[in-house]
């Protein structure tokens, strides 16, 4: 079975075919810098990282970009408030960015471009637009003349009606239509800005995309991912100004959106402060399991976060981790086994389902049967070598999916059940005046950072 993905643009599955055979060039929208990443952010990277893999796991040599936008309103507000420089706050956050991806698996892109760093680009870009008609200039302002592409609206599938009415443009009487949208933006007092042909400004939001893909990837690229919220108006733009520019159609061969992240239901905001930081995430030891429960669900569906469920996640990483625990990195013989003949057909499966749109719940399911298998194997004292065998297969497919099982660091989850029976007998002690050495249980739980807190209502616990 070839592999076939599910395109925005048309809305339907196709069979998936890169526009120089072996080589996908690949582009994701990353972060603007202006706050703490959120969990919402992470689920996007986790996904367009598991493609990624799979694409690189299915032999394709992948040149994965993924931009920062370091310059922008947000930006520059936040740093006034903070007192700080705009360039200083933004190399905080994508130093904090690259941390904590790094945390969570997510493999290094190949390229970093920055908004910043793209100006000469940029400025090339709408040039070209304004010499073809696409774009006009007003008090050092530049507009994309959303009337001179027929197309615009194809990849939302909306009309420009709809589309007014969805976005509650505000009506600016400089504008030729109320749709066009900014490509440069002229200075401000106090803010960044470059000189330009029409003046010192700054690139609007949509054309650092562009002007990355065009100088990093080419004129057309394989596959652009993103999240849902930023089809409109977003990536729309960006294939207005792009085809409008080079001419070349379609500017983007595969778009790939992953559904959006909710709290319970709800939509994440900082405005009403229901975020979780990816720094929060992982002080709860929780890379390998939010991975888990990303791809729980597939990768265009949206997804509630819930402590519910990523309780379960927590459990489900642990029966993963513990099928794979002292599993080989050497190349194993395949041994003549009932538990072999699982590991090929897990293998098999597995492919089947990544084939048909990256389906990871339904590849996870298989995986999911193969530990249970190995598990039981080991109860029933079934052969070494098919256990092994076993496990270097499902290391190697959970490996695919960007699991990582570091068996020399053990989680604090895994260690919590320790540490609360440890608790239970100093309670016991304490009761029976064994003081001596109870204080030797807490001051050695202490040494490995657990708090213990005493009080006439129990005794309670916390990591330091």
């Amino acid at each position: 079975m070839s592999l076939r993905v599910t395109n925005t643009l048309t809305r339907q599955k196709e069979p998936f075919e890169p526009l120089e055979p072996g080589h996908v060039r690949m582009y994701v929208c990353g972060p603007t810098v202006y706050a703490d990443a959120h969990i919402g952010h992470a689920m996007s990277a986790i996904v367009f990282d598991m493609i990624r893999r799979y694409l690189e796991y299915r032999g394709y040599r992948v040149t994965f970009a993924m931009n920062f936008t370091d310059v922008d309103d947000k930006i520059i507000q936040r740093a006034a408030s903070l007192g700080i420089p705009p360039n200083e706050l933004a190399e905080q956050l994508i130093d904090a960015w690259l941390d904590e991806t790094a945390a969570l698996n997510i493999k290094p892109a190949t390229i970093y471009p920055r908004a910043t760093q793209e100006i000469p680009t940029i400025i090339q870009i709408v040039s070209g637009l304004i010499e073809k008609g696409h774009a006009y200039v007003v008090d050092g302002d530049v507009y994309f003349r959303v009337l001179s592409f027929p197309e615009y609206g194809k990849l939302s599938h909306r009309t420009l009606d709809e589309m007014m009415a969805g976005a509650r443009v505000e009506i600016d009487p400089r504008k030729e239509h109320p749709m066009d949208f900014a490509l440069w933006k002229a200075a401000k007092p106090g803010e960044p800005a470059w000189d330009s042909p029409w003046g010192p400004g700054r690139p609007g939001w949509h054309i650092e995309c562009s002007a990355m893909i065009y100088r990093h990837l080419g004129e057309q690229i394989d596959i652009h991912g993103g999240g849902a919220d930023l089809i409109f108006p977003h990536h729309e733009n960006e294939i207005a100004q792009s085809e409008a520019f080079t001419g070349k159609k379609p500017f983007v061969r595969y778009w790939l959106h992953n559904g959006l992240l909710q709290l319970g239901g709800e939509k994440m905001s900082k405005s009403i402060g229901n975020l979780i930081t990816i720094r929060e995430l992982l002080e709860r030891d929780g890379a390998g399991p939010f991975r888990l429960l990303v791809l729980s669900s597939h990768y265009r569906s949206p997804l509630t976060f819930t402590e519910e469920a990523f309780e379960a996640a927590h459990r489900g990483f642990e029966r993963l981790r513990q099928a794979v625990r002292g599993a080989s990195n050497e190349a194993i013989t395949r041994p003549v086994h009932p538990l072999a003949t699982l590991a090929d057909e897990t293998r098999d499966g597995f492919q089947e389902a990544m084939d048909d749109d990256f389906n990871t719940p339904s590849a996870l399911a298989r995986l999911f049967e193969l530990a249970r298998a190995i598990n039981r194997a080991r109860a029933a004292g079934d052969p070494i070598e098919a256990i092994t065998y076993a496990q270097a297969t499902l290391r190697e497919l959970t490996g695919v999916l960007g699991f990582r099982f570091d068996e020399s660091v053990p989680s604090r989850r895994s260690a919590e059940p320790f540490v609360e029976l440890l608790i239970d007998v100093r309670s016991r002690l304490r009761a029976e005046r064994r003081w001596e050495l109870a204080d030797f249980i807490r001051e050695r739980l202490n040494e490995l950072g657990v708090i213990v807190e005493d009080s006439p209502t129990g005794t309670t616990w916390r990591w330091a």
